[in-house]
């Protein structure tokens, strides 16, 4: 049986990380674009070269030349700069929508079958363009932010119980950004309630509410808190294991629920929006939304999250893209 071919877009850290999981993984044979003369091509000899110790058998190449991608099953793009100092909104928005634009028709034209996982941001605006340009199927473009978003809540659930994090089931919808929504109350622990836990541990409610909603803070800020530390750059562990998970599922018609940004036709209430929603992965790219009743609060959550991205997707048309 032949390899499937997967395409990454972007050799930096996230690439990078990209390349050697994908390989590690044998989910395909690799090859890794970038504008940056023979820097892919180093970056997957590297991980070539470890091939015997970490037994794996797919071939992983580097390319400055986007007909390398030709034919790929499955491309993930990380092309985009991070904010920096000094750079407003407007001036990240202009610079990763130039770049997602040129992406965008270079993978219609040679990779016009694959179906493609999105990582860079701002994200909700990026998946929007890249379906713009293309014209994919709606299903077929997806972004990833909600896997790791959840994994994020997970783990600092997991941590304050002192569970394993594997028994830890935590999920966050909305738009990739500040105004994001862990959903604290389908929060468990193998199906126990995660608040329920909270209050047996401090014997008062009002302290375990206190706490988690620490946590849902963290959560929604737990990408600055990595910039801050790391000084010079932003986290590509965490969000290059997220978007290899979303590749298995998709790769091996796995069927996994995950929570994706998902092109909506009036799930949730949201129409011909890209938001975080919870989504069947499989073969096809998004087989299917899962819905689930929201109560008031978190309705009202999700519709502000929702807001933030009408305005972000709004904001890029205006600035002409």
């Amino acid at each position: 049986m032949s390899r499937k071919k997967i395409a990454l877009i972007g050799g930096g850290q996230i690439g990078g990380v990209l390349a050697q999981l994908a390989a590690l993984r044998q989910l395909g044979n690799v090859v890794m674009f970038d504008i940056v003369e023979d820097m892919p091509q180093g970056k997957t000899l590297d991980i070539a070269e470890a091939a015997r110790v970490d037994g794996f058998d797919v071939n992983i190449t580097g390319t400055n030349d986007y007909k390398d991608i030709k034919d790929a099953d499955l491309v993930i793009i990380t092309a985009g700069l991070p904010r920096k100092p000094g750079m407003s909104r407007d001036d990240l928005l202009t610079t990763n929508a130039k770049i997602m634009k040129s992406v965008a028709e270079n993978v219609k034209q040679y990779a016009p079958n694959s179906i493609v996982i999105i990582i860079s941001n701002p994200l909700d605006a990026m998946v929007t363009l890249f379906k713009k340009v293309t014209g994919f199927p709606s299903n077929k473009v997806i972004g990833q932010a909600g896997v790791l978003d959840s994994s994020r809540f997970s783990s600092f659930i997991a941590w304050e119980l002192g569970v394993s994090v594997k028994d830890v089931n935590a999920m966050v919808l909305g738009g990739h950004g500040d105004t994001m929504v862990p959903i604290v109350r389908y929060a468990n622990v193998n199906g126990i309630p995660a608040v329920e836990l909270l209050e047996k541990k401090f014997g008062d409610k009002a302290k375990a509410k206190e706490v988690m909603k620490n946590m849902v803070e963290r959560t929604k800020m737990a990408g600055g808190e990595v910039i801050k530390l790391l000084k010079t750059g932003s986290a590509f562990y965490s969000p290059a294991s997220s978007a290899i998970a979303m590749a298995e599922s998709i790769l091996f018609d796995e069927k996994r629920v995950l929570p994706v940004c998902a092109y909506l036709n009036g799930e949730f209430g949201i129409n011909g929006y890209y938001v975080g929603v919870p989504a069947v992965l499989g073969s096809n790219g998004v087989e299917k939304v899962i819905e689930f009743e929201l109560d008031s609060e978190e309705k009202a959550l999700l519709d502000n999250s929702v807001n933030a991205v009408k305005t972000l997707v709004a904001d890029m048309e205006r600035l002409g893209f």
